[in-house]
């Protein structure tokens, strides 16, 4: 059987319904990366507005009440909810990395 399901990704006649799936991964990805393009914008300008005021780069309060937040959003979404705090985790570490930067500059 799986010698067949391999056979069915590489013969030359395309699995329509593969294919739909697919189609739609793709879409979902775009999607992805369209709103985290859009939140980095958000957050960037925050880092700017924290570099001016002298605020700190971190808020650690409000990345734990995200991050709890975000777990039970992923609970009742059926997700892993360790796999949404660890992809939270890497982005909040990038947006302080962004302030850092900000800070830095000004």
């Amino acid at each position: 059987m799986l010698a067949g399901a391999a056979m069915t990704e590489t013969s030359a006649t395309p699995d329509p319904v593969l294919a739909g799936y697919r189609a739609s991964i793709d879409n979902i990805d775009a999607a992805l990366i369209h709103i985290l393009a859009e939140r980095f914008r958000i957050t960037q300008a925050v880092g700017a507005y924290k570099a001016e005021r002298s605020l700190p780069a971190s808020d650690p309060g409000r990345e734990e009440r995200q991050i709890a937040r975000l777990r039970a959003l992923a609970v009742d979404a059926q997700l892993d909810p360790e796999f949404s705090e660890k992809f939270l985790r890497f982005i909040i570490q990038e947006v302080i990395r962004h302030h850092e930067q900000a800070q830095a500059k000004a």
